[in-house]
């Protein structure tokens, strides 16, 4: 939980200073590039170990990052000086997510039973943004358990209509009776 807190304010605060800077998507970018170095199990190994000096870590950093803004790159040696490297794939996604609330965009996270093809996608997209009064992007997943209809997480709200919650809701009247 405070990981997400810390992430939720580093993130916020990059947010204000690409705001400011008016470079919302050129951080964005160098964010992602910079979530990616936790892709690289050696790379992260490395900047984790007690072995190595803070010089060593930066030097290496500065060399796989030679086209991110100083500014990111500053964050990124602030984040290994506090041991939160680990939190740049959260802080980019945190980020992502204030840009797009500046822009008008919201995310859904929507589960379905069965893959969405491009066309359910967007129509979903379109229902979705009717009901938030937001242009939403979707996110898909996909969870048999659902059986039908689909689940929406947007902005904190959730909409279920999956086959399965009307089930249950179906269940609960009959075992009153």
């Amino acid at each position: 939980m405070a990981r997400r807190v810390y992430a939720k304010r580093y993130a916020q605060a990059v947010f204000e200073i690409a705001l400011e800077k008016k470079e919302l998507d050129g951080w964005q970018s160098d964010l992602r590039e910079i979530a990616s170095l936790g892709d690289d199990a050696t790379v992260i190994a490395f900047l984790e170990s007690p072995k190595f000096d803070f010089g060593a870590k930066v030097k290496l950093l500065s060399e796989r990052l030679v086209d991110i803004n100083p500014l990111v790159l500053n964050l990124v040696y602030l984040l290994l000086a506090r041991g939160r490297l680990s939190m740049l794939g959260e802080i980019a996604d945190e980020y992502q997510r204030l840009l797009d609330s500046y822009r008008g965009i919201e995310q859904a996270e929507v589960i379905t039973a069965v893959p969405l093809d491009d066309e359910d996608k967007l129509r979903l997209e379109e229902r979705l943004g009717a009901v938030v009064g937001k242009k939403v992007v979707v996110k898909p997943e996909v969870d048999s358990s659902v059986i039908g209809g689909f689940i929406a997480r947007i902005g904190g709200k959730l909409l279920d209509g999956s086959t399965r919650s009307k089930l249950e809701v179906l269940k609960r009247e009959l075992a009153r009776r």
